[in-house]
């Protein structure tokens, strides 16, 4: 348990940091409510490690129930929901004590508690309990689902203090000049500095105006992207060089209203969707007179009662005469009385994502709270008018003692046979997987006689994976990902048709996942974490003409896209990442941040991305790999601590000395202006020191590493190690003016050429005594902190970062940096996955309205949420001649005269200037040509007579 307690400490600190998740472990949260919403929100906060969650739930487990309930089994009918669930949320996360309440809600139980989350509540009682909230200084959030619709309201008392507004790593920047003027104006060395008016920032390594590094914080004012002004710096001394300005979060103080003054304050509504203002202004209304029909009738309304939604549309009315709305949409209150008694995963699933985030916020003050309502609305999953499907009525929607009642009661019996007989194929089972395969097991999807769900993914489940990949617990650890999450998913609906598969989705797969599999599915799912597989996964569907949802997340943020074939873009070609991409020279002589003294290479692939990488840094490795097999071999453990304290006094000493004297610190360009300036610190050597904790961790973890190589057993034992060092011979260096430092990738690469190709002659050679020579590649695991390998990483930034006056970093961010984590949480993959499966509802109907469909940005952080219809397809110009091609049209609607423009005169071939996706296609009016269906990134030439084929093979039409 207790190194449990550490990791999960750890997982959460990439995201809330040190502090934030120190509070949160303080925190004791009551959760009310045991239906579909309230154990989304539940699942999630105890993931993210609260100290104590209570679940509070006086009802019995129904069919109703299961739409979205995903830890309620068969035999939990009849039973408590709150009882029923407490184990299953107990394994969530062994650090978090989790305990069951199933008696009525009182003043007395919620004053045990910091976070108080109200669900499935009367609104008497949200009046009630959030006037005591709000007095006794306890953080209230209330959370509600009818069917398609959902609220979210909080209430974190008078006077609540935000540490950090955003989350974001404080921007800063390199100082290129600062005048001396009043305002003194800053000019930055990058094109973007990232600063915002207003922003405070903090001024230090100036050399000339040092007073500005005692100034303090200042605030300042944006004057370009690579500029901004300060304080009057009239009367300092001349600016010379250097400088780095950093960003100075702020605290901020937020002041919240009761629920009951709230109510009527149209201010505090936070708008989800800008093209339903009026919607969502009227919903504010709905849910209060939703409240007064069940005090009044006793019952929601009946799914599709044209008798109910008129009495509602009354009461709604009436609410108006005081609110005074410009515009009530009486449509959007009809169809929330039609679809009121529905639970939907899905909306469960983004709600109970946003409300675990608030969560998260009052238990430690990082982020911005949601001030105060938010309405969220999916009406648009309803038929369009004239669509495919069945008339829904009162009949066709009613309760069939099934675990779809919540879903049949929105979208009638004939939706539910159809969603059971999709074929689907869900790519990664991650975060975003795990979601999705618990929403398809709650709605049903590929459940039925004929459907079937298909997921693929590669990776094992590593202890790191737990947070917030819920599906797979400690015990799971090295099993198969697909295959865990296909097993949880059947428990939780025993219907499931699932295949588990473990293959890379890429060319080297297409025997697998080739034409006669993708023209069996009914659409794709992709819960991938890196945009080369989302690129060809998209253009496998485009190929295909397969509806595609994509979403992913970075932390509190996350977006969702929804590729409908025909009608809206695809997710298209790889955007180039190489202009965020770290020099190498950068990396080797000229770091100024910590992210270039954390830069791990990957082994797989080591020879051929070794030469890929330019032949300097390829002779450099492959030197190192020639010495390790060759001379330099350790023949016993002293060996190999002998050489940790030299390759020490080589990287943090000698290299450094070498290009002091090559480019000392007064050196000059030939512009006459100072080298070491801007972007170029410069360095200092450093004298190893055994008595420094870094130095020793270096030569620890170096020597063990080296010895792991050679099956060498180390230890860890720093006195031992410090005997073997004082016999250590660490040689002379004196630094020599024939060595060429270099300024610039392109002089790196025109490193000697004969000398690399004689070292890999060297290495492809098999030695002759290769059994004694034999090596053990190590795999690196950032997880393990028993292995060396973090405890190299830290030790080996830190000291360069030492070398060049970079400020250093502490393990969890040089874990984040080395490992290459993306950062994820619960909170953010819960509502992103539900958000993907609302456009699933609407993909099962055959939506034709590109009005219907939405693509979302969410940051939880600040509660920033915003759906907009998706764009139309890609479309491509053929310059010289003004033809326009699109995606996914029909190939019938092609007319040859269009073509012959593009031909020249003479009959050769002629490209056809366009790209979709990676698709290029090149017309010859001679020749057999070939109309195979191209691989990506192929030229497909073909005659005349046969562009139509090829064009239909593309997906692609004029």
């Amino acid at each position: 348990p207790s190194q449990l307690t550490v990791f999960w400490a750890l997982c959460g600190r990439y995201v809330l940091g040190h502090e934030a998740m120190r509070r949160m472990g303080t925190a004791n949260v009551l959760i009310a409510g045991m239906r579909g919403l309230g154990v989304e929100i539940a699942k999630n906060v105890i993931l993210s490690g609260v100290k104590s969650v209570t679940v509070q739930d006086e009802g019995l487990a129904e069919w109703m129930d299961f739409s979205s309930q995903f830890f309620l089994l068969a035999s939990h009918l009849g039973q408590n929901r709150a009882m029923s669930s407490l184990s299953q949320l107990s394994a969530l996360n062994p650090h978090v004590h989790v305990s069951a309440h199933t008696g009525p809600l009182k003043e007395t139980l919620l004053q045990q508690f910091q976070v108080v989350v109200l669900t499935d509540s009367s609104l008497d009682d949200q009046k009630r309990f959030g006037t005591f909230c709000h007095s006794n200084g306890i953080k209230l959030i209330v959370a509600d689902t009818k069917g398609l619709c959902g609220q979210l309201f909080c209430d974190f008392g008078e006077d609540f203090e935000v540490l950090d507004t955003d989350g974001e790593t404080p921007a800063s920047a390199m100082i290129d000049h600062i005048t001396k003027a009043d305002p003194g104006v800053v000019t930055c060395i990058e094109q973007r500095h990232g600063f915002v008016d207003g922003s405070t920032v903090s001024l230090s390594e100036v050399c000339g105006m040092t007073k500005l590094n005692s100034y303090g914080p200042v605030d300042i004012k944006v004057l370009g992207p690579d500029s901004f002004s300060i304080c009057d710096t009239s009367s300092f001394s001349e600016y010379e060089k250097g400088g780095v300005a950093t960003e100075v979060k702020n605290t901020k103080i937020l002041k919240f209203k009761p629920l009951d003054e709230a109510l009527v304050d149209p201010e505090l509504l936070v708008m989800t969707d800008y093209g339903k203002m009026t919607k969502h202004q009227t919903l504010h209304l709905a849910f209060q007179a939703l409240h007064g029909f069940v005090k009044r009738v006793g019952r929601l309304p009946k799914p599709r009662s044209q008798l109910d939604a008129e009495l509602l549309v009354a009461m709604v009315t009436e609410l108006n005469k005081v609110s005074q709305l410009d515009q009530l949409d009486e449509g959007v209150v009809q169809s929330l009385s039609f679809t009121a008694c529905g639970d939907l995963a899905p909306v469960n699933a983004f709600i109970g994502g946003l409300a675990a985030q608030e969560v998260l916020k009052a238990c430690t003050g990082k982020f911005t709270p949601l001030q105060q309502w938010l309405y969220f609305d999916a009406l648009e999953c309803l038929p369009e008018d004239g669509g495919e499907g069945e008339q829904l009525t009162e009949s066709t929607c009613s309760p069939r003692g099934s675990r779809y009642d919540g879903q049949t009661a929105v979208f009638g019996s004939g939706f539910q046979e159809r969603l059971g007989e999709q074929k689907y194929f869900l790519v990664g089972a991650g975060a975003i997987g795990c979601e999705l395969l618990k929403n398809f097991a709650l709605i049903g999807l590929g459940a039925g006689e004929g459907g079937h769900i298909t997921v693929t993914d590669m990776d094992s489940i590593e202890r790191s994976n737990l947070n917030r990949q819920f599906l797979f617990r400690s015990q799971d650890i090295g099993r198969q990902k697909s295959e865990v999450a296909a097993q949880a998913v059947r428990v939780m609906n025993p219907n499931m048709n699932i295949t588990a598969h473990q293959n890379r989705l890429d060319p080297d797969s297409e025997q697998v996942y080739g034409h006669t599999f993708f023209m069996g599915l009914d659409g794709v799912a992709a819960a991938l974490d890196n945009v080369e597989a989302r690129v060809y996964l998209d253009g496998r569907c485009v190929q295909h003409q397969r509806p595609m949802l994509e979403g992913g997340t970075l932390g509190s943020k996350g977006h969702t896209l929804v590729v409908v074939p025909h009608l809206t873009e695809s997710y298209g070609p790889a955007k180039t990442g190489s202009q965020n991409a770290i020099p190498l020279c950068t990396l080797k002589n000229f770091p100024h941040r910590i992210e270039h003294t954390l830069q791990v290479r990957d082994a797989a692939g080591f020879l051929e991305r070794t030469l890929g990488r330019g032949e300097a840094e390829a002779l450099e490795v492959l030197g190192c790999v020639w010495g390790g097999v060759g001379g330099q071999r350790p023949q016993g453990w002293e060996d190999c601590v002998g050489w940790a304290r030299r390759q020490w006094e080589t990287l943090y000493n000698n290299d450094i000395a070498q290009l002091l004297h090559c480019f000392p610190s007064d050196q000059l360009t030939s512009s006459g202006l100072p080298f070491w300036s801007g972007a170029k610190r410069c360095p200092h050597p450093l004298t190893f020191d055994p008595n420094n904790t870094t130095h020793m961790d270096y030569v620890v973890a170096a020597a063990n590493l080296y010895g792991q190589i050679y099956g060498i057993v180390g230890t860890r034992d720093c006195s031992a190690i410090r005997s073997i060092l004082e016999r250590v011979h660490i040689p002379a260096f004196t630094p020599k003016s024939s060595v060429k430092i270099h300024l610039t990738d392109k002089e790196m690469e025109e490193e000697r050429e004969s000398r690399l190709e004689e070292l890999q002659k060297k290495l492809s050679s098999p030695p002759v005594n290769s059994a004694v020579l034999q090596m053990h590649p190590i795999d690196f695991e950032k997880d393990d902190d028993s292995n060396f390998h973090m405890d190299y990483i830290v030790a080996a930034s830190n000291l360069r970062a030492e070398n060049y006056d970079i400020p250093t970093a502490d393990r969890h961010k040089s874990k984040l940096i080395a490992g290459r984590i993306i950062p994820a949480i619960a909170t953010t993959t819960a509502a992103v996955a539900g958000l993907m499966c609302v456009e699933l509802y609407k993909l099962v109907q055959s939506h034709r309205k590109i009005s219907s469909y939405r693509s979302g940005y969410i940051n939880l952080a600040v509660q920033y949420c915003v759906l907009s219809e998706p764009l139309g397809p890609q479309r491509f110009i053929v310059s010289q001649h003004s033809v326009r091609l699109r995606l996914w049209l029909q190939p019938n609607m092609l007319q040859l005269h269009d073509v012959v423009p593009w031909l020249d005169g003479r009959g050769s071939c002629a490209s056809l200037p366009f790209s979709a996706g990676d698709w290029r296609l090149t017309l010859s009016p001679k020749g057999k040509g070939d109309t195979s269906s191209p691989n990506q990134c192929s030229t497909v030439h073909c005659p005349l007579a046969q562009f139509r084929p090829t064009l239909a093979s593309l997906g692609l039409v004029c």
